[in-house]
């Protein structure tokens, strides 16, 4: 078996690749809006430059954790995550509240994803 590492850091990897899997890190807004419709949608455009990096596409998401520091952006975060996910290529998917790194952020998105 062979595990392949993308971007590797000190604490973690992008992205790591065993058995056909991609298993992609939290990925948090780099924007500094306070939107939680457009913070999702930057995360969502990281989540697909990371999948292509590893030859994969938004298609192929299997499982996706989605982490909100509030439910009460749970609309605002299903309007960009509805025009984003691919028609009937929907993943298994939880989303849960939870306190987040950084008290700017609203979201946080973990995918996993096949390779095609």
């Amino acid at each position: 078996m062979s595990i392949q590492r993308i971007l590797p850091a000190a604490r973690y990897s992008e992205a790591v690749i065993v058995n056909g899997l991609i298993f992609c890190a939290g990925m948090v807004p780099d924007t500094h809006s306070n939107d939680a419709t457009l913070q999702t949608e930057d995360v969502l455009a990281q989540i697909d430059a990371l999948l292509a990096r590893c030859g994969s596409d938004k298609t192929k998401l299997v499982d996706a954790t989605i982490y909100l520091a509030d439910m009460a952006d749970y609309a605002a975060m299903n309007l960009a995550w509805d025009n984003w996910v691919a028609p009937g290529q929907a993943p298994a998917r939880a989303t849960v509240q939870a306190k987040l790194a950084d008290p700017h952020w609203k979201i946080e998105i973990k995918v996993v994803a096949a390779m095609p």
